[in-house]
C-alpha cells in the first residue's frame, strides 16, 4: 500500500512518436517503479483533467498539447528545442555529433562534392545540416544546401512531391558526380532515392545517400537500402526519464540542454562507395575495411597498394587527407564504438577484435581519440 502511496506519477506527452523513445522511458520507469499514463498523440488527444508528479514531453508543431504542459507547472523534460521560449530542462539528440559521422563516412570514401537536403524550417533539420556543413568546413571542403521549402517550385498543393521530385533531380544531376548527400531525415533520404531513380542517376555511384533517425522500415529488403544515423533515441528516453527523476525529487536543472551522441553510422548500399580514383589508395583503403579487425600495419598497406611506402604516404594524403597509419587508426576506432554499444561485450576482447593486441594499447589509442576511456564512452553511449 505505502508503495502505491509513494509511487510517482508519470505523464507521457508526445507530440511526435517514436517506439524506441517510448522503450528507453519504459525502462527507467520498470527499474523505478513508476506509474507512467500515455497520452495517444497519434489521435490528438490532451490528457485535460490529468493529475501526477512529472511529465515527458516532446513539444513539436502541436500547439494544444504545449499548452497543456506548461498549464500544468509540474517538473518537465522536453525532448525538443521546438519552443525555446518555454524553459523546460531539455534532453536532445546530439546532432553535431551525427553530422560528423556522416561527415567522416563520406570523407574516408573520398567524396569531394557534397549537399545537405531537407524540406522545412525545422530546428533538428537546422542543427544537422549547420553541424555538416562545419564538419566539412573543418576539412577543407565546401557543401550546398538544398532546401526544397525555399525554392521557387515550392507548393503545398497535391502535386507537390511530383514538383518536388523534378526539381530535386534536375539539382541532383547538375552537381559533379560522385556526390555524397546527407538528408535530414530518412524519408528525405528516399525523396533522394526516389529522385534519382527519376533521373536515371545512379546509386550509389554517382550519388552516395545517408539519412538519420534510422527508422525505414525493412530497409534491407529496398531495392537499394538506405544508410542512416542511428540518433539513439532508446537512451534519449531513459536520460530523458533519469533527469525528470532528478527534477521530481527537488534537484536543480541543468543550465543547458543534455545531448544525446548518435549510437552509430549503418553503412547500407545507398552509400557503399569509394570514390578514390587512385588505384593504390582504393586497394589499400578495401584491405583496411576488410581487415582492421586484425593486427595488420601500414607495410601490410604498401603491400597491398604495390608501391614504396614514401608514395603511399604522399597519396593518401592527397586523396584521403590523412596518412595510411592514421585512416587504420580511424577504422579501428569507429569499429570499436560500434561494439562498444554491445553491452555484453569485454572491453578487452573489443580491442582484439579491433586489432589491438593488447589491453593497454587499445584503451590508450581510444582515449587518445576520443577524450575518454571505452569504458566512460561506453557509459555515456548506453543505457
Amino acid at each position: 500500500m505505502s508503495k502505491r502511496k509513494n509511487q510517482k506519477r508519470v505523464l507521457i506527452a508526445l507530440g511526435w512518436y517514436d517506439y524506441r523513445l517510448h522503450r528507453g522511458i519504459e525502462g527507467y520507469a520498470q527499474e523505478h517503479s513508476w506509474s507512467l499514463s500515455a497520452n495517444m498523440a497519434r489521435e490528438k488527444i490532451v490528457p485535460w483533467g490529468w493529475e501526477g508528479d512529472g511529465i515527458l514531453a516532446w513539444l513539436g508543431a502541436w500547439d494544444e498539447l504545449a499548452e497543456f504542459v506548461e498549464r500544468q507547472n509540474k517538473p518537465t523534460v522536453d525532448f525538443s528545442f521546438r519552443r525555446p521560449h518555454l524553459h523546460f530542462p531539455r534532453v536532445l539528440e546530439d546532432h553535431v555529433h551525427a553530422a560528423q559521422l556522416v561527415a567522416d563516412h563520406f570523407l574516408s570514401r573520398g567524396f569531394a562534392h557534397f549537399i545537405f537536403y531537407s524540406d522545412a524550417a525545422n530546428w533538428s533539420y537546422d542543427e544537422r545540416g549547420s553541424a555538416f556543413v562545419a564538419a566539412l568546413d573543418r576539412a577543407g571542403h565546401s557543401c550546398r544546401w538544398l532546401k526544397w521549402h525555399e525554392s521557387p517550385d515550392f507548393r503545398t498543393d497535391r502535386d507537390q512531391w511530383k514538383r518536388k521530385r523534378a526539381w530535386l533531380a534536375i539539382e541532383l544531376k547538375k552537381w559533379p558526380h560522385p556526390l555524397a548527400v546527407f538528408a535530414a531525415n530518412d524519408q528525405l533520404a528516399l525523396d533522394v532515392l526516389e529522385a534519382c531513380d527519376h533521373a536515371h542517376v545512379a546509386v550509389p555511384d554517382q550519388v552516395a545517400i545517408v539519412g538519420a533517425e534510422n527508422n525505414l522500415l525493412a530497409p534491407d529488403a529496398m531495392h537499394i537500402p538506405v544508410s542512416s544515423v542511428d540518433t539513439n533515441l532508446e537512451v534519449l528516453g531513459y536520460r530523458g526519464a533519469e533527469l525528470l527523476d532528478r527534477l521530481m525529487s527537488g534537484k536543480v536543472a541543468p543550465k543547458e540542454p543534455i545531448r544525446v551522441p548518435a549510437a552509430s553510422l549503418v553503412a547500407r548500399q545507398s552509400s557503399d562507395l569509394l570514390a578514390v580514383a587512385h588505384v593504390g589508395v582504393a586497394r589499400s583503403v578495401r584491405f583496411i575495411w576488410e581487415h582492421s579487425h586484425e593486427p595488420i600495419t601500414v607495410k601490410d598497406l604498401v603491400g597491398v597498394a604495390a608501391m614504396s611506402r614514401r608514395s603511399l604516404h604522399t597519396a593518401f594524403l592527397h586523396h584521403l587527407g590523412r596518412t595510411p597509419g592514421q585512416e587504420l587508426h580511424r577504422v579501428r576506432i569507429e569499429r570499436a564504438k560500434r561494439l562498444l554499444g554491445q553491452r555484453d561485450r569485454k572491453v578487452e576482447a573489443i580491442g582484439q577484435d579491433c586489432g589491438y593486441q593488447r589491453a593497454n594499447s587499445f584503451c590508450v589509442a581510444f582515449k587518445q581519440a576520443t577524450g575518454m576511456s571505452p569504458k566512460q564512452y561506453r557509459d555515456k553511449l548506453l543505457l
